[in-house]
């Protein structure tokens, strides 16, 4: 039997980071086969237009598939508003115009159903405010390529012992305390940011960091990513807004090969992050 599918006004997705090895993109293209919603907001870091010309494509067919779906939510009437990262800044030239019925900005205004005012932007604008120093950022890029080398290494070992995706690269981020402080620098300089913008909620990603949370009458949201943590921000028809966490357990039904469209989900939900 067909599963109903998951109603709402919006979904909020970041750092799908496509062309990597990292990518989870069968995970989101399941998501977005189980959804339906009015507005769809790729924020940023869609593509690792970085990484590509570095490290090489890594391209398999569902990365295809992926973007194939997007172009059809939007011929079928969700408006899907893609506002691009640091990673594919390469798409800001086209700011202001349509790709395959997509809309592309630079940030974006958004009103929830419940009257809210959102600002929808990528987060790599906080870099110049959230500052740290040049050795250990380069510390840290060398660290997260060997996490997320293990992390590859995990999914592998998983999937043939038949077991669900889990990230042990953000198990151990959890673990860094400075890794902590960044991200409460990063969310201070957001909420910060919405505020001096009149805005009640500010959606972003870049962190790779999912939270949901409301400071003195502003609403952070922040979708996370589809590399490690496979999480999105939904609006229901009511503008509450709430932290979703995908998770498939049966790892043997999402070969990146061959995506299972009508796989059943595994979905859950932080109901304490709901705003």
């Amino acid at each position: 039997m067909p599963t109903a599918k998951l109603r709402y006004r919006s979904v909020f997705i970041s750092d799908i980071h496509l062309g990597t090895r990292d990518a989870r993109a069968e995970y989101l293209l399941d998501f977005l086969a189980h959804i339906d919603c009015e507005f769809l907001f790729l924020d940023g870091d869609v593509f690792d237009i970085w990484k590509m010309r570095s490290h090489g494509w890594h391209w398999p067919m569902v990365n295809t598939l992926l973007l194939q779906r997007f172009m059809e939510l939007a011929a079928s009437g969700t408006r899907v508003i893609y506002v691009p990262g640091n990673h594919d800044e390469f798409f800001r030239d086209y700011l202001d115009a349509a790709i395959a019925g997509v809309e592309v900005h630079r940030e974006f205004r958004h009103t929830l159903a419940d009257g809210r005012r959102a600002l929808i932007l990528h987060g790599d604008e906080f870099d110049g405010v959230v500052r740290h120093n040049r050795l250990l950022k380069w510390i840290g890029n060398a660290g997260y390529e060997a996490l997320m080398w293990m992390n590859r290494l995990s999914h592998r070992l998983r999937r043939r012992l038949g077991k669900g995706y889990w990230s042990l690269s953000l198990a151990i981020k959890n673990q860094v305390p400075n890794a902590r402080v960044y991200i409460e620098k990063f969310e201070e300089a957001a909420i910060r940011h919405a505020r001096e913008n009149a805005a009640e909620v500010i959606v972003c990603g870049h962190i790779h960091h999912a939270n949901l949370r409301e400071v003195d009458g502003v609403c952070y949201a922040n979708a996370g990513d589809w590399v490690e943590h496979c999480t999105a921000i939904t609006e229901h028809l009511d503008g509450r807004l709430e932290l979703l966490h995908w998770v498939k357990e049966s790892a043997d039904r999402l070969d990146a090969r061959l995506p299972a469209l009508d796989a059943e989900p595994v979905l859950a939900r932080r109901r304490a992050t709901s705003v």
